[in-house]
């Protein structure tokens, strides 16, 4: 039997203009989880940003997954799927045969049969992780893999890049507030 393939032309896109049309990392990255859902009929969507100092990996957003599987602890990067912050997509297929998941019960419990992990690029640096959690066993094509993994970068751009414009607007406000107050004390 041959893979399906899901992700067309069409769902690149909708997931594109999410990306770009977007300001705020949280609505932006709620809205892109929702949509990878939707239109790749799948059980659910977390797109995680690594945390340097505590070496986990943190929800930014989710859509599907229950709020008790959400948080069932801290996400090691060193325990967790680690293979996808070395900068490599995994793909499990069947969750009941294998060993490469850091909280393997919690994920039947929540009706988990199938995991792809992304790895959220910048400058040839994972930053993140895409996950996608199937409800069954899930064989996914190379092509789609191939389309996520572009994806990841693009989520690793608009990441940095809305974290650029929000650290240039906190300057700026602090500026105007200096200039404000410089203004007010040499009105004398």
């Amino acid at each position: 039997m041959a893979v399906e393939e899901k992700i067309d032309l069409d769902i690149f896109k909708l997931v594109n203009r999410a990306i770009t049309e977007s300001n705020n990392l949280v609505i932006m990255a709620n809205y892109l989880s929702q949509l990878l859902v939707g239109a790749l009929e799948i059980k659910g969507c977390v797109i995680f940003f690594l945390n340097p100092e505590s070496k986990e990996l943190e929800a930014l957003a989710s859509f599907g997954l229950s709020l008790k599987y959400m948080t069932k602890g801290p996400i090691s990067i060193d325990r967790s799927i680690g293979a996808t912050l070395r900068k490599e997509p995994v793909v499990i297929q069947d969750i009941n045969v294998t060993n490469r998941l850091q909280y393997p019960e919690e994920a039947k419990k929540e009706g988990i049969g199938a995991i792809v992990s992304i790895p959220i690029m910048f400058h040839n640096e994972a930053i993140g992780a895409l996950r996608l959690y199937h409800s069954k066993v899930w064989d996914v094509s190379k092509r789609d893999i191939d389309s996520l993994m572009v994806l990841g970068e693009n989520i690793g751009l608009a990441m940095t890049y809305t974290r650029v414009v929000q650290a240039l607007s906190s300057v700026k406000d602090a500026i105007n507030d200096v200039h404000s107050i410089w203004l007010s004390t040499n009105k004398a």
